[in-house]
């Protein structure tokens, strides 16, 4: 198993690995696998490449993201102008249901709001508009309506992660409450618990995703 300080050189080297990003405005603290995030980004979408980033690292535990957003002059925009071009941006999404979602911008932060049928959507509002100009933060407060199938959702979600190549399906547990499934057991990395948890959030119906697995690092990974 990698020390905290092993970890953050190599979760250093995966920031600069990236081209979005400017790793000489992030610092990168470790404590116990947890990685810390802080110092400054150009935009929201940077904010969110540099915690993909640090998901895929082996070893990570979690993430503390305290990345803050400093906008260049040329991409501040008025919260009038975000407005706009966020509804533009979800109309010609063809992920984003037409009509769906409403948005409201303040000081920069855009919140989201509305129903849709699948997870997948509600995560394609946030993927949409993390990139627009101006853009602080995002609130997705959109929500999923229909029910679950008792029948056949635990079943169909440890067939999706027998075919996954990353998930080891053995060590997981899947449940559900009502429209919320429930992961236990343990996974080897932070990216495998990450791809697990988005892999059970395509089930039709389910509403939100308990993640409680257990990052375990394998023996002949330390």
């Amino acid at each position: 198993m990698k020390t905290d300080l092993e970890l953050q050189k190599v979760v250093m080297e995966e920031l600069q690995w990236q081209p979005t990003l400017k790793p000489s405005k992030i610092g990168v603290s470790v404590s116990n696998g947890v990685v810390t995030l802080s110092g400054m980004v150009d935009n929201y979408g940077q904010k969110r490449d540099a915690e993909n980033a640090v998901l895929g690292v082996e070893g990570v535990k979690a993430i503390a993201d305290d990345l803050e957003v400093s906008l260049h002059q040329e991409n501040v925009r008025t919260d009038t102008e975000i407005a706009e071009a966020a509804i533009n941006t979800l109309t010609w999404h063809s992920l984003v249901p037409k009509d769906k979602i409403t948005v409201r911008v303040e000081n920069g932060w855009i919140t989201a709001e509305g129903k849709v049928s699948w997870i997948y959507e509600k995560n394609a509002v946030k993927n949409a508009l993390s990139y627009l100009p101006g853009v602080k933060g995002i609130t997705n407060l959109v929500t999923i309506v229909p029910g679950i199938d008792d029948g056949n959702v635990k079943r169909n979600i440890k067939a999706a992660f027998e075919r996954n190549a990353s998930i080891d399906a053995n060590n997981i547990h899947v449940g559900h409450s009502g429209n919320k499934v429930i992961l236990t057991g343990t996974v080897r990395s932070y990216a495998e618990r990450h791809d697990a948890e988005k892999v059970a959030g395509n089930a039709p119906g389910v509403t939100q995703v308990d993640n409680q697995l257990e990052v375990k690092i394998p023996n002949y990974l330390s």
